[in-house]
C-alpha cells in the first residue's frame, strides 16, 4: 500500500451510485487482511460534517477544511444483494465540490459540526480491473471502493462502502461487477453486512433514515 494525499477538486457535478455499511467498534486485523489483497492507496483525513439543522437530503462537509462538498440525495433504485456475503442500499447521489479556505482555529468546535477521523484505504475497479487509478467527472465508468476507520465523538466505527461512477445506464453494473469481486471470498467470521447498517455519513450522524420507498426523491426524506 502507498500513501496518498488526493488534490482537492475544483466545483464540479458528479452523479455517483454508492452503497455503504457503517458499523461500531474499531475495525479488526481480519478485516483489514481480507481487503488486503487489493493494491489499496492509503489516505489519513479529517472531514467535518453539518449535523445541525439536518437538511433533509443534503449532506454538507467540509473535506480537510479545504473543500466545501455538497451532495443531494436523488433516491434509490433498489438493493444490492449479494447472496451469503452483503446486503445493502444503493444510493443515487449529485455532488459538488468548492475549493474553500480552511475554518479558525476553532472551526471544528462550530456548533452543529461534528469531525469524523478518517484512516481510508482505497482502490478503483474500472471495467471489472482492479487498479489505483479513480475514475472522475468525464472518465470511463468505474467503481471505487473503500474500507475506512473513523473516530467520532471519542468512539471507534468502520466502514466499507462501495461508489460507481459513469452514465446511469451503467454504474449499476459496475458497482454489481466491483462487489462481486471484492466478496468473491467470504468475509471474516462475525462480520455481517445486513440491511440495517446501511446508510451514508449523512444518515449515521444524523440518525436519520432514507425513505421506505426506493424512489422516494430527496425532497421527501
Amino acid at each position: 500500500m502507498t500513501a496518498a494525499q488526493p488534490e482537492i477538486p475544483v466545483a464540479a457535478n458528479v452523479r455517483s451510485l454508492e452503497v455503504r455499511w457503517i458499523l461500531p467498534g474499531p475495525l479488526e486485523a481480519a478485516a483489514t487482511g481480507w481487503f488486503a489483497r487489493f493494491p489499496a492507496s492509503v489516505e489519513a483525513r479529517e472531514d467535518t460534517y453539518l449535523v445541525d439543522p439536518q437538511l433533509g437530503g443534503l449532506s454538507v462537509k467540509l473535506r480537510e477544511g479545504r473543500a466545501l462538498e455538497v451532495k443531494v440525495y436523488e433516491g434509490s433504485p433498489g438493493i444490492l444483494e449479494v447472496p451469503g456475503r452483503a446486503r445493502g442500499r444503493l444510493e443515487s447521489w449529485d455532488k459538488w465540490s468548492f475549493p474553500c479556505h480552511p475554518p479558525g482555529p476553532d472551526g471544528a468546535d462550530l456548533p452543529g459540526w461534528r469531525t469524523v477521523h478518517k484512516l481510508i484505504r482505497r482502490f478503483a475497479a474500472a471495467g471489472g480491473q482492479r487498479g489505483l487509478h479513480v475514475c472522475g467527472p468525464g472518465e470511463e465508468p468505474g467503481c471505487e471502493v473503500e474500507l475506512t476507520e473513523l473516530r467520532a465523538g471519542g468512539r471507534a466505527w468502520w466502514t466499507l462502502g462501495f461508489e460507481a461512477y459513469g452514465p446511469a445506464s451503467v454504474a449499476r453494473s459496475e458497482l454489481e461487477a466491483a462487489a462481486a469481486l471484492v466478496f468473491a471470498p467470504a468475509l471474516p467470521d462475525g462480520i455481517e453486512l445486513g440491511i440495517d447498517d446501511s446508510q451514508s455519513y449523512a444518515q449515521w450522524l444524523t440518525g436519520s433514515r432514507v425513505p421506505s420507498d426506493p424512489g422516494s426523491r430527496a425532497r421527501s426524506w
